[in-house]
């Protein structure tokens, strides 16, 4: 998943000689650096499962802190808002009224 998406966009890079942004670096690096048996066990893999690598790079719109992966769920959980963002098909839906609230949120509401 995340080699066609570093290919698409070094091809765009290329074809506008814009200077890369420090992200787009970082991203670039970070799937060069992947070993081959990691590329093999990712292959092995369906397209559909979450990469956690993404982590290191994705935010939560709205606070703009770092994300926890929940597996059980295939979430992504922002502890501090409690709110869960829903990932499909191995996408995560960062809009946030596609968020829904954890029940860690609820709890706190309820004793309130």
């Amino acid at each position: 998943m995340l080699n066609g998406v570093r290919c698409r966009l070094a091809s765009t890079l290329w074809r506008t000689r814009a200077p890369p942004s420090a992200v787009t670096r970082r991203c670039l690096r970070a799937t060069r650096s992947l070993s081959l048996a990691d590329r093999s066990e990712r292959a092995k893999e369906p397209s559909s499962t979450f990469d956690q690598a993404l982590l290191e790079f994705l935010v939560c719109p709205l606070s703009k802190k770092p994300l926890r992966y929940e597996a059980s769920t295939n979430e992504l959980i922002n502890e501090e808002l409690g709110i869960a963002y829903p990932i499909i098909d191995g996408i995560p839906n960062m809009i946030p009224q596609a968020a829904r609230t954890t029940q860690q949120n609820k709890k706190q509401e309820e004793t309130e």
